[in-house]
């Protein structure tokens, strides 16, 4: 086995959830959340590891400020890759996918989220930092339907992460510059296609948000992520890529659709026992689809801490729960709170 195949069995096996790794000799992990430096490399170990990843890749267009995306497969185990430069070196993100897509019951998730995989049709959107778990809950979310719908699954990703094992769900994941040149076209042709649910991994410009958006108008289940955090700045995000003049149509089109935005993110358990997610879930209900079409998001997180009959979640009471359930320390969660004195008293 070479240097790295022995580097990544380590890393999936210890649990670490990133490597990283540069020219200059230096390999660095993520655990917890927390990045490692690792010991005993040589600056001949890291070139021989990146020049193993970019074997089948086009490094000629790393110089012309093009990064590389990929998954590297090593015995049957899959690990997303970007390798990109800095400072004229090639360095490499890697990120350990886990073969098991865990359940909704087993990563801890509100059981919203279960009722929403029973949509319809309509946008459910997945956010929060890089790193958060977004593309985990999203697997799971997606594996529910799997298991109890007759339907079908067109994913489309940049790179296809968790591959799906079909039960009662007839599934198809294609991925950018391997299968289709990019989202937009992917969209477009998902219409054709016949889809029932529809997974975009990042709806990441103005064509892919556009295009979302239309699926879900059209009838089908849409899920996506974006990075931002929060529901109101999630819907500011969505709105503002728009021109001036087309932003009130938009407002009006994403209240229609719009079912849920799930906004998540990772802190640390108590004792080193790994990271457990905190939640906010915002449920478009009338109230909060006028507040959308009338351009009244400030509004929003009111609502949200008002809605906790309908399954809405406020961060403040995920992180209040976390708390009372000894997963996390009162100290970790009122560093993430968005009001801090609020969840003092909540505790």
């Amino acid at each position: 086995m070479n240097v790295l195949d022995t580097l990544l069995e380590k890393a999936r096996f210890k649990g670490y959830s990133d490597v990283h790794i540069d020219e200059k000799g230096q390999v660095t992990i993520r655990e917890n959340g927390a990045l490692k430096l690792v010991e005993g490399y040589s600056q001949e170990d890291t070139k021989n590891m990146l020049d193993i990843l970019c074997e089948k890749e086009d490094q000629s267009v790393l110089s012309k400020g093009v990064d590389l995306d990929f998954v590297y497969v090593e015995n049957s185990m899959r690990y997303r890759v970007n390798v990109y430069l800095q400072q004229e070196q090639r360095t490499a993100a890697i990120r350990v996918i886990y073969e098991h897509i865990r359940s909704i019951d087993e990563l801890k998730l509100p059981e919203i989220m279960r009722t929403l995989t029973k949509e319809p049709r309509g946008l459910v959107l997945v956010t929060g930092p890089t790193g958060s778990g977004k593309s985990t809950t999203l697997a799971a979310m997606i594996d529910e339907i799997n298991h109890h719908r007759h339907c079908h699954i067109i994913t489309i990703e940049d790179p296809v992460e968790y591959l799906y094992k079909e039960d009662l769900a007839l599934i198809h994941q294609r991925e950018l510059n391997r299968d289709v040149d990019s989202f937009n076209t992917a969209l477009r042709s998902a219409m054709r296609e016949d889809p029932d649910v529809i997974l975009v991994g990042e709806m990441r410009d103005f064509e892919t948000i556009q295009a979302t958006i239309t699926l879900a108008e059209t009838g089908h289940l849409v899920f996506s992520t974006l990075h931002t955090i929060g529901a109101a700045k999630t819907i500011d995000r969505i709105i503002d890529v728009f021109p001036q003049h087309q932003q009130a149509q938009v407002r009006i089109q994403l209240a229609g659709v719009l079912k849920a935005v799930i906004t998540q993110t990772l802190l640390p358990m108590q004792g080193g026992r790994g990271r457990i997610p905190a939640f906010e879930v915002m449920l478009v209900n009338d109230a909060i689809g006028n507040l959308i079409r009338e351009n009244k998001g400030h509004q929003i997180n009111s609502m949200i801490q008002t809605g906790a009959a309908q399954g809405m979640i406020s961060l403040n009471h995920s992180l209040m729960t976390l708390v009372q359930q000894g997963y996390i320390s009162r100290d970790e969660a009122l560093k993430y709170a968005d009001n801090p004195k609020e969840l003092q008293e909540l505790i």
